[in-house]
């Protein structure tokens, strides 16, 4: 698995709107968009099914890490509309939508333990 992969399955399984589900007798992972709320899935191995995209909080272009708790899983349209109007840009615009989606992703949050993921995401988000 790609360590994008991995960072993308990480941003699912330590969210709770994400389910763990089957399809075709195979794992998935069924959860809503941070801005939008629309479904989306993202296989076990972390590859996107569909829309999914790997959201950062405080963008990269910013100084933003892959540290799990900066990710989040957000369809390929908001993460576009985020990036074009505000990962560029400084100033209160930007502060105002990293405060709302981190409150939105605190409130999502499900350590891996939760699901049986900590082993596999370890080398992604490391148990304390």
């Amino acid at each position: 698995m790609s360590r994008r992969h991995l960072l993308l399955l990480a941003a699912a399984v330590t969210d709770r709107t994400f389910e763990r589900r089957e399809i075709d007798g195979k794992p998935i992972w069924v959860g809503k968009c941070i801005h939008c709320g629309t479904k989306l899935v993202v296989a076990d191995d972390g590859r996107s099914l569909g829309e999914a995209t790997l959201e950062h909080i405080w963008p990269e272009t910013q100084g933003g890490t892959n540290a799990v708790d900066n990710l989040a899983v957000a369809c390929a349209r908001c993460n576009r509309q985020k990036g074009t109007r505000h990962d560029h840009t400084v100033g209160q615009g930007l502060d105002a939508v990293v405060a709302t989606l981190r409150q939105r992703r605190m409130e999502r949050w499900r350590e891996p333990e939760e699901v049986g993921m900590a082993a596999r995401l370890a080398s992604v988000y490391p148990s304390t």
